[in-house]
Protein backbone atom coordinates (compact mmCIF):
# COMPACT_ATOMS: atom_id res chain seq x y z
CA UNK A 1 0.00 0.00 0.00
CA UNK A 2 1.18 3.54 -0.72
CA UNK A 3 0.79 4.65 2.91
CA UNK A 4 3.07 1.81 4.08
CA UNK A 5 5.63 2.74 1.41
CA UNK A 6 5.59 6.41 2.44
CA UNK A 7 6.16 5.40 6.05
CA UNK A 8 9.02 3.10 5.02
CA UNK A 9 10.66 5.92 3.07
CA UNK A 10 10.34 8.25 6.04
CA UNK A 11 11.90 5.71 8.43
CA UNK A 12 14.78 5.00 6.04
CA UNK A 13 15.51 8.71 5.62
CA UNK A 14 15.60 9.18 9.39
CA UNK A 15 18.41 6.62 9.71
CA UNK A 16 20.56 8.05 6.89
CA UNK A 17 21.48 11.61 5.93
CA UNK A 18 21.11 10.91 2.22
CA UNK A 19 19.68 7.85 0.43
CA UNK A 20 19.97 7.41 -3.38
CA UNK A 21 16.59 7.14 -5.10
CA UNK A 22 17.79 3.96 -6.80
CA UNK A 23 18.44 2.35 -3.42
CA UNK A 24 14.99 3.30 -2.13
CA UNK A 25 13.43 1.90 -5.31
CA UNK A 26 15.32 -1.38 -4.94
CA UNK A 27 14.44 -1.77 -1.25
CA UNK A 28 10.75 -1.05 -1.80
CA UNK A 29 10.49 -2.91 -5.13
CA UNK A 30 9.18 0.05 -7.12
CA UNK A 31 10.53 2.28 -9.90
CA UNK A 32 12.65 5.38 -9.33
CA UNK A 33 9.83 7.40 -10.90
CA UNK A 34 7.49 6.10 -8.17
CA UNK A 35 9.98 7.09 -5.47
CA UNK A 36 10.07 10.67 -6.72
CA UNK A 37 6.26 10.78 -6.79
CA UNK A 38 6.24 9.50 -3.19
CA UNK A 39 8.73 12.21 -2.20
CA UNK A 40 6.40 14.82 -3.68
CA UNK A 41 3.51 13.33 -1.69
CA UNK A 42 5.54 13.49 1.55
CA UNK A 43 6.50 17.10 0.84
CA UNK A 44 2.87 18.02 0.15
CA UNK A 45 1.87 16.55 3.53
CA UNK A 46 4.35 18.78 5.37
CA UNK A 47 7.40 16.52 5.66
CA UNK A 48 10.58 18.57 4.95
CA UNK A 49 12.00 16.18 2.35
CA UNK A 50 13.98 17.16 -0.71
CA UNK A 51 15.98 15.64 -3.58
CA UNK A 52 19.62 16.37 -4.35
CA UNK A 53 20.50 15.90 -7.99
CA UNK A 54 23.81 14.76 -9.40
CA UNK A 55 26.11 11.78 -9.20
CA UNK A 56 26.23 11.80 -5.40
CA UNK A 57 22.67 12.97 -4.90
CA UNK A 58 19.67 11.32 -3.36
CA UNK A 59 16.68 11.89 -1.09
CA UNK A 60 17.12 13.60 2.29
CA UNK A 61 15.25 15.14 5.22
CA UNK A 62 16.06 18.58 6.56
CA UNK A 63 18.56 18.28 9.45
CA UNK A 64 16.94 17.91 12.85
CA UNK A 65 13.60 16.62 11.59
CA UNK A 66 12.34 13.54 13.45
CA UNK A 67 9.00 11.86 13.74
CA UNK A 68 7.78 9.52 16.47
CA UNK A 69 6.15 6.59 14.70
CA UNK A 70 4.21 4.31 17.07
CA UNK A 71 1.59 2.95 14.69
CA UNK A 72 2.88 -0.63 14.57
CA UNK A 73 0.43 -3.21 13.27
CA UNK A 74 -0.32 -6.45 15.12
CA UNK A 75 1.82 -8.50 12.69
CA UNK A 76 4.72 -6.04 12.95
CA UNK A 77 4.56 -6.23 16.75
CA UNK A 78 4.71 -10.04 16.72
CA UNK A 79 7.51 -10.06 14.14
CA UNK A 80 9.76 -8.05 16.46
CA UNK A 81 9.64 -10.82 19.06
CA UNK A 82 10.53 -13.73 16.74
CA UNK A 83 14.24 -13.65 17.47
CA UNK A 84 17.02 -16.24 17.58
CA UNK A 85 17.63 -17.50 21.12
CA UNK A 86 21.08 -18.34 22.53
CA UNK A 87 22.64 -17.50 19.18
CA UNK A 88 23.71 -14.34 17.39
CA UNK A 89 23.09 -11.85 20.21
CA UNK A 90 24.85 -13.94 22.85
CA UNK A 91 27.86 -14.49 20.57
CA UNK A 92 28.22 -10.75 20.16
CA UNK A 93 27.83 -10.09 23.87
CA UNK A 94 24.49 -8.40 23.21
CA UNK A 95 22.12 -10.85 24.90
CA UNK A 96 21.42 -8.43 27.77
CA UNK A 97 21.09 -5.56 25.32
CA UNK A 98 18.47 -7.33 23.19
CA UNK A 99 16.48 -8.28 26.27
CA UNK A 100 16.50 -4.66 27.44
CA UNK A 101 15.59 -3.41 23.96
CA UNK A 102 12.62 -5.76 23.74
CA UNK A 103 11.36 -4.61 27.12
CA UNK A 104 11.46 -1.01 25.86
CA UNK A 105 9.72 -1.97 22.62
CA UNK A 106 7.06 -3.82 24.59
CA UNK A 107 6.40 -0.71 26.66
CA UNK A 108 6.09 1.41 23.51
CA UNK A 109 3.72 -0.96 21.68
CA UNK A 110 0.07 -0.01 21.29
CA UNK A 111 -1.71 -1.60 24.27
CA UNK A 112 -3.93 -3.94 22.17
CA UNK A 113 -0.85 -5.56 20.59
CA UNK A 114 1.15 -6.27 23.74
CA UNK A 115 -0.49 -9.60 24.70
CA UNK A 116 0.06 -11.04 21.19
CA UNK A 117 3.69 -9.91 21.13
CA UNK A 118 4.39 -11.39 24.57
CA UNK A 119 2.70 -14.67 23.62
CA UNK A 120 4.77 -14.85 20.41
CA UNK A 121 8.01 -14.60 22.40
CA UNK A 122 6.88 -17.60 24.49
CA UNK A 123 5.46 -19.71 21.64
CA UNK A 124 8.03 -19.19 18.85
CA UNK A 125 11.69 -20.15 19.22
CA UNK A 126 14.31 -19.91 16.47
CA UNK A 127 17.33 -22.19 16.84
CA UNK A 128 19.81 -21.57 13.98
CA UNK A 129 21.94 -24.68 14.60
CA UNK A 130 21.36 -27.69 12.33
CA UNK A 131 20.69 -31.17 13.68
CA UNK A 132 23.72 -33.46 14.01
CA UNK A 133 26.10 -30.63 13.17
CA UNK A 134 28.33 -31.61 16.08
CA UNK A 135 29.73 -29.39 18.83
CA UNK A 136 31.25 -26.12 17.68
CA UNK A 137 34.31 -24.45 19.10
CA UNK A 138 33.71 -21.43 21.29
CA UNK A 139 34.24 -18.37 19.10
CA UNK A 140 35.01 -14.92 20.50
CA UNK A 141 33.01 -13.06 17.87
CA UNK A 142 32.91 -9.98 20.10
CA UNK A 143 36.53 -9.12 19.17
CA UNK A 144 35.72 -9.33 15.46
CA UNK A 145 32.55 -7.34 16.09
CA UNK A 146 34.59 -4.52 17.62
CA UNK A 147 37.08 -4.72 14.76
CA UNK A 148 34.60 -4.33 11.92
CA UNK A 149 33.24 -1.15 13.52
CA UNK A 150 36.69 0.40 13.97
CA UNK A 151 37.03 1.06 10.19
CA UNK A 152 40.65 0.02 10.24
CA UNK A 153 42.49 -2.77 8.52
CA UNK A 154 42.73 -6.04 10.39
CA UNK A 155 45.65 -8.46 10.60
CA UNK A 156 44.39 -12.05 10.85
CA UNK A 157 46.10 -15.29 11.73
CA UNK A 158 43.88 -17.86 10.02
CA UNK A 159 44.02 -21.64 9.78
CA UNK A 160 42.51 -23.05 6.61
CA UNK A 161 40.64 -26.36 6.61
CA UNK A 162 42.96 -29.33 6.30
CA UNK A 163 46.05 -27.42 7.46
CA UNK A 164 47.81 -27.32 10.83
CA UNK A 165 49.53 -23.95 10.65
CA UNK A 166 47.93 -20.51 10.42
CA UNK A 167 48.59 -17.99 7.67
CA UNK A 168 48.64 -14.22 8.12
CA UNK A 169 46.39 -11.91 6.13
CA UNK A 170 45.85 -8.16 6.13
CA UNK A 171 42.18 -7.64 5.36
CA UNK A 172 39.69 -4.83 4.82
CA UNK A 173 36.54 -5.91 6.73
CA UNK A 174 33.00 -5.30 5.49
CA UNK A 175 31.28 -7.04 8.40
CA UNK A 176 30.12 -10.30 9.96
CA UNK A 177 27.59 -12.84 8.69
CA UNK A 178 26.08 -15.74 10.64
CA UNK A 179 24.81 -18.58 8.45
CA UNK A 180 23.24 -21.70 9.95
CA UNK A 181 24.89 -20.92 13.27
CA UNK A 182 28.38 -20.40 11.78
CA UNK A 183 29.99 -16.95 11.92
CA UNK A 184 31.99 -15.58 8.98
CA UNK A 185 34.11 -12.47 8.55
CA UNK A 186 33.56 -10.91 5.12
CA UNK A 187 36.55 -8.89 3.95
CA UNK A 188 38.67 -7.89 0.97
CA UNK A 189 42.23 -9.13 0.57
CA UNK A 190 44.12 -6.99 -1.95
CA UNK A 191 40.77 -5.79 -3.30
CA UNK A 192 39.29 -9.27 -3.79
CA UNK A 193 36.41 -10.60 -1.66
CA UNK A 194 37.25 -13.36 0.84
CA UNK A 195 35.37 -15.36 3.45
CA UNK A 196 36.93 -16.29 6.82
CA UNK A 197 35.24 -18.67 9.28
CA UNK A 198 35.39 -17.10 12.72
CA UNK A 199 36.18 -20.42 14.43
CA UNK A 200 39.37 -20.71 12.34
CA UNK A 201 40.70 -17.28 13.28
CA UNK A 202 43.70 -17.77 15.56
CA UNK A 203 44.37 -14.09 16.17
CA UNK A 204 43.05 -10.67 15.11
CA UNK A 205 44.91 -7.38 15.53
CA UNK A 206 43.81 -3.92 14.47
CA UNK A 207 46.36 -1.97 12.43
CA UNK A 208 46.77 1.80 12.26
CA UNK A 209 45.78 1.84 8.58
CA UNK A 210 42.34 3.07 7.55
CA UNK A 211 40.14 0.40 6.00
CA UNK A 212 39.98 0.47 2.18
CA UNK A 213 36.67 -0.75 0.78
CA UNK A 214 35.57 -0.78 -2.83
CA UNK A 215 33.52 2.36 -3.59
CA UNK A 216 29.77 1.86 -3.29
CA UNK A 217 30.12 -1.77 -2.13
CA UNK A 218 28.28 -2.86 1.03
CA UNK A 219 28.39 -6.04 3.13
CA UNK A 220 25.23 -7.43 1.50
CA UNK A 221 26.75 -7.10 -1.98
CA UNK A 222 30.00 -8.85 -1.02
CA UNK A 223 28.15 -11.63 0.81
CA UNK A 224 25.92 -12.25 -2.21
CA UNK A 225 28.99 -12.55 -4.44
CA UNK A 226 30.84 -14.89 -2.07
CA UNK A 227 27.77 -17.05 -1.49
CA UNK A 228 27.35 -17.47 -5.25
CA UNK A 229 31.00 -18.50 -5.57
CA UNK A 230 30.67 -21.09 -2.81
CA UNK A 231 27.47 -22.54 -4.27
CA UNK A 232 28.96 -22.76 -7.76
CA UNK A 233 32.13 -24.39 -6.43
CA UNK A 234 30.07 -26.95 -4.53
CA UNK A 235 28.35 -27.97 -7.76
CA UNK A 236 31.42 -28.71 -9.88
CA UNK A 237 30.92 -32.51 -9.74
CA UNK A 238 27.64 -34.41 -10.10
CA UNK A 239 27.31 -37.72 -8.26
CA UNK A 240 24.75 -40.20 -9.57
CA UNK A 241 23.66 -42.36 -6.64
CA UNK A 242 21.03 -44.94 -5.84
CA UNK A 243 19.48 -45.06 -2.40
CA UNK A 244 17.47 -47.81 -0.74
CA UNK A 245 13.94 -46.66 0.08
CA UNK A 246 14.35 -47.64 3.73
CA UNK A 247 17.05 -44.97 4.17
CA UNK A 248 15.85 -42.38 1.70
CA UNK A 249 14.19 -40.05 4.23
CA UNK A 250 17.41 -39.78 6.25
CA UNK A 251 19.46 -39.44 3.05
CA UNK A 252 17.24 -36.58 1.91
CA UNK A 253 17.45 -34.74 5.24
CA UNK A 254 21.25 -34.90 5.30
CA UNK A 255 21.84 -34.08 1.64
CA UNK A 256 18.98 -31.78 0.63
CA UNK A 257 21.40 -28.89 0.17
CA UNK A 258 23.27 -30.63 -2.68
CA UNK A 259 20.37 -32.55 -4.22
CA UNK A 260 19.58 -31.54 -7.82
CA UNK A 261 16.41 -32.43 -9.67
CA UNK A 262 13.76 -34.82 -8.45
CA UNK A 263 14.78 -38.36 -7.40
CA UNK A 264 13.15 -41.14 -9.36
CA UNK A 265 12.74 -44.91 -9.11
CA UNK A 266 15.45 -47.28 -10.27
CA UNK A 267 13.80 -49.28 -13.05
CA UNK A 268 16.04 -52.25 -12.29
CA UNK A 269 14.78 -52.57 -8.72
CA UNK A 270 11.73 -50.85 -7.23
CA UNK A 271 13.30 -50.84 -3.75
CA UNK A 272 15.84 -48.24 -4.87
CA UNK A 273 15.68 -44.57 -5.89
CA UNK A 274 18.08 -42.67 -8.15
CA UNK A 275 19.31 -39.17 -7.25
CA UNK A 276 21.89 -36.63 -8.42
CA UNK A 277 24.08 -34.63 -6.02
CA UNK A 278 26.02 -31.51 -7.04
CA UNK A 279 29.21 -31.50 -4.92
CA UNK A 280 32.60 -29.84 -4.88
CA UNK A 281 34.78 -32.89 -5.67
CA UNK A 282 34.73 -36.71 -5.90
CA UNK A 283 36.22 -36.79 -2.37
CA UNK A 284 32.84 -35.56 -1.06
CA UNK A 285 31.49 -39.08 -1.67
CA UNK A 286 33.24 -40.23 1.52
CA UNK A 287 30.36 -38.76 3.54
CA UNK A 288 28.06 -41.40 2.04
CA UNK A 289 29.99 -44.28 3.59
CA UNK A 290 27.92 -43.90 6.76
CA UNK A 291 24.95 -45.32 4.83
CA UNK A 292 26.82 -48.59 4.24
CA UNK A 293 25.25 -50.78 1.55
CA UNK A 294 22.09 -48.63 1.42
CA UNK A 295 23.68 -46.01 -0.84
CA UNK A 296 25.67 -46.79 -3.99
CA UNK A 297 27.54 -44.19 -6.04
CA UNK A 298 27.10 -45.07 -9.71
CA UNK A 299 29.00 -42.18 -11.32
CA UNK A 300 31.56 -40.75 -11.82
CA UNK A 301 34.25 -43.45 -11.71
CA UNK A 302 36.54 -41.14 -9.69
CA UNK A 303 34.02 -41.05 -6.84
CA UNK A 304 33.65 -44.84 -6.89
CA UNK A 305 37.45 -45.12 -6.69
CA UNK A 306 37.48 -42.80 -3.64
CA UNK A 307 34.88 -44.97 -1.89
CA UNK A 308 36.67 -48.20 -2.82
CA UNK A 309 39.95 -46.89 -1.40
CA UNK A 310 38.36 -45.81 1.88
CA UNK A 311 36.38 -49.04 2.18
CA UNK A 312 39.60 -51.01 1.66
CA UNK A 313 41.31 -48.96 4.38
CA UNK A 314 38.45 -49.69 6.78
CA UNK A 315 38.62 -53.41 5.95
CA UNK A 316 42.36 -53.39 6.58
CA UNK A 317 41.74 -51.82 9.98
CA UNK A 318 38.82 -53.98 11.11
CA UNK A 319 39.15 -57.12 8.98
CA UNK A 320 40.59 -60.49 10.00
CA UNK A 321 43.80 -59.62 11.90
CA UNK A 322 45.46 -62.92 10.96
CA UNK A 323 47.75 -65.02 13.14
CA UNK A 324 50.49 -62.37 13.50
CA UNK A 325 48.19 -59.68 14.99
CA UNK A 326 45.67 -61.01 17.50
CA UNK A 327 42.46 -59.04 17.81
CA UNK A 328 42.70 -56.39 20.53
CA UNK A 329 46.51 -56.22 20.49
CA UNK A 330 48.21 -52.83 20.34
Amino acid sequence: MKSDRLLSILLLLQTRRLVPATELAERLDVSVRTIYRDVEALSASGVPVYAERGRHGGIALLPGFRTDVTGLTADESRALFVLAADGAHAALGLDEAIASALRKVMAALPAPHRPAAELTSRRILVDPVRWMSGPRAVVDVADLYDAVFADRRLRLRYRHSGTRTARTYTVDPYGLVVKAGVWYLVADVDGAPRLFRADRVRGATLTDDQVVRRPGVELAHVWKELRRQVEERQGEVTLRVRVHRSRFDLFLRLNAGVLTGKPGPDERDGEWLLADLAVESPEWARSLLSFGPNVEVLEPPEARAVLAAHAAAVMALYGDPGPERPAGSG
